[in-house]
């Protein structure tokens, strides 16, 4: 039983203001530090924390996590283009020759921020943490780290959703006959925003697709789009279980108490699950092709799970903050 491939073409943009686009990815990244601010305010109510203590992790956390993903993709998995437009790492704009940057600044169009990877994520969120403990010396880096995992996790979820919803960050191409065979009609790799608006002749993006999709005339071309693993869809959901056991342990058993664990257990299951997703995840770039064996997303997933794997096994005295 299979069934026959699911087409996926949505309109990434919600509305548009102005020269602002509200995108589907947008809102999830979002409802992402909503859901985290509110889990982390049930843990500190538990905790008996202060409001105040909660606002400053909230403002660490979102910073840390935006800088330390936009950062990531930057060194990672883009730096030869980077290199050579450094004021595009920051900034939500992007070198074109044909544009014009709100009416006033040519050659540059406005993008948002369409590179971020969660490695840098991790990585700008224990840096994220570290400050907050300098600034809070009551709390130890080990005590925050075991909770903030768990709104992490569920946010990681809604960030692949997003990810779904953009066509982006797709899976290997697939037989039309898998159960979960999708065709990305958006995939950039498969049919380029360019070439689909030359094609139809339509004045608008989203128009040209969904002529793709829909009229008859473009029947060869929507044909020539391959099916694809929806990679995101595998990633996310076994991200909302991460969350579940991550929750569960924190609520139910005595974890929370041994200093290190939920992180530790966060990283091996969120990277592992990362690694072996990667084996249907088409190339994202970056320095696979000069290591081989593994893309560059494995090779940077093997460091976390061995950080994990430390910090769930390491002898030790049970903390409590």
């Amino acid at each position: 039983m299979y069934f026959l491939g699911f087409t996926w073409n949505p309109n990434e943009t919600l509305f548009n203001l102005g020269f602002l686009q509200i995108k589907y990815y947008n809102l999830l990244w979002i409802t992402a530090f909503a859901l985290g601010w509110f889990i982390m305010k049930k843990i500190f109510d538990r905790e008996n924390k202060t409001a105040e203590q909660l606002d400053s992790l909230f403002i660490h956390t979102v910073l840390a996590t935006m800088l330390g993903a936009r950062l990531g993709h930057v060194f990672f998995y883009d730096w030869p283009y980077y290199k050579d437009h450094l004021l595009e790492i920051l900034l939500p704009i992007r070198e074109n020759a044909g544009s014009t940057l709100f009416g006033l600044i040519n050659g540059y169009e406005f993008t948002g921020f369409a590179g971020l990877a969660s490695h840098g994520a991790a990585i700008g969120v224990i840096i994220g943490m570290y400050l907050y403990t300098r600034k809070y010396p009551e709390f130890k880096l080990l005590w925050i780290l075991d909770r903030v995992v768990i709104p992490v996790a569920i946010g990681a979820f809604c960030v692949r959703l997003g990810n779904f919803f953009n066509s982006e960050i797709n899976g290997k191409i697939v037989d039309k006959s898998f159960a979960f065979a999708t065709r990305f009609i958006r995939d950039s790799d498969d049919l380029s925003a360019s070439r689909a608006l030359a094609i139809t002749k339509e004045r608008t993006v989203s128009g040209a697709y969904k002529l793709i999709e829909t009229d008859p005339r473009f029947s060869e071309v929507l044909e020539a789009i391959p099916y694809r693993h929806p990679a995101q869809l595998y990633e996310g959901i076994c991200y909302i279980f991460v969350f579940l056991i991550l929750y569960f342990l924190y609520w139910k058993t005595d974890k929370k108490d041994k200093a290190g664990y939920l992180f530790g257990l966060f990283l091996v299951l969120l990277w592992t699950i990362r690694f072996f997703v990667e084996f249907v995840k088409k190339s994202q770039g970056g320095f696979e092709e000069s290591l081989g064996l593994l893309s560059t997303g494995q090779w940077l997933s093997i460091p976390f799970i061995i950080i994990g794997l430390y910090f769930m096994f390491r002898p030790q005295k049970s903390e409590v903050k």
